[in-house]
């Protein structure tokens, strides 16, 4: 990539989950516009309105956040998670997992990679943030509760950027995700 590309929440399809228990906007995927089974890695923010299960990815490892609402619990596997606002948290995109929202409605951002060829880390931030994106890398930042300037662009509420080699600055009164995907095999 040679430069910043934009990704506007504007205009985000909002597409059925796998198992039709809710909606999801996808922001990024590799490769693009793989759907929900062909993606080395996608990121995507889901509307989680009641408990219920969540859908099974096969080969997958899943790093969800919760960017809006009290959060959840999850049985993942064998596994009990909670998921806190605005702390990654990471579990097996293919083992039966339940959610069990805290308080009400939630917005997750999602990150799924596949095992063995890609990793993820997704890091949530506040205030001012250098970002290393390297060469072997994408960067993905993401403006969660509100305006943020990343990369020399102004984002509003969910708007996002993937970022070119090099260095990234990230300026946010609220909280902004980045998320580095880098392919391991």
């Amino acid at each position: 990539m040679t430069g910043v590309r934009v990704l506007r929440a504007a205009g985000r399809p909002a597409v059925p989950w796998k198992n039709g228990g809710g909606v999801t906007r996808e922001i990024a995927a590799l490769p693009e516009a793989a759907g929900t089974d062909g993606f080395d890695w996608r990121v995507s923010l889901a509307d989680v309105h009641q408990d219920g299960p969540f859908s099974a990815f096969p080969g997958t490892e899943r790093v969800l956040t919760v960017v809006d609402g009290a959060g959840m619990d999850l049985d993942a596997g064998a596994r009990r998670l909670r998921a806190a606002p605005c702390a990654p948290c990471p579990f097996p995109g293919d083992v039966p997992t339940y959610g069990r929202l805290l308080a009400g409605p939630v917005v997750n951002l999602n990150v799924m990679h596949r095992r063995g060829a890609v990793a993820a880390d997704v890091t949530v931030v506040r205030g001012g943030y250098a970002v290393a994106v390297p060469a072997d890398a994408t960067v993905l930042i993401v403006a969660l509760d509100g305006p943020a300037r990343a990369a020399g662009t102004e984002l509003g509420r969910y708007d996002a950027v993937l970022c070119p080699a090099g260095r990234a600055e990230v300026r946010t009164e609220g909280y902004a995700a980045v998320v580095t995907l880098r392919r391991t095999g």
